[in-house]
């Protein structure tokens, strides 16, 4: 199974942070994994975008967005270009990514 090594960084300011993820685990699957808090009010399922990310390098090795995705991050704060639901960002096991948590206090939709 491949693996690859996803760094964390957060806006507010916590020190980065590197785990190793398995192909096809999710970046929020990760997160959690590691004790980093990521809200995800639906549970993971693309549900709201409450572990809505920015994704700074790797991009091009994950699952293409869904227009459902999409819908979702609209509804994010301040959603960006690089903006991706941490529940839909499923590790393929080629690139490495990089992952900016934005701020996590609000309650989110």
């Amino acid at each position: 199974m491949k693996a690859v090594n996803i760094t964390f960084q957060f806006q507010d300011g916590q020190p980065d942070q590197t785990h190793v993820a398995a192909e096809g685990e999710s970046v929020l699957d990760v997160a959690l994994n590691n004790g980093i808090h990521l809200q995800h009010n639906c549970g993971g399922v693309c549900g709201c975008s409450t572990c809505h990310v920015y994704v700074l390098k790797g991009e091009s090795d994950l699952p293409e967005i869904s227009d459902k995705e999409e819908d979702f991050i609209d509804r994010a704060v301040d959603p960006r270009i690089n903006s991706r639901l941490g529940c839909q960002c499923v590790v393929q096991g080629n690139e490495d990514v990089v992952i900016l948590i934005p701020r996590q206090e609000f309650l989110g939709h």
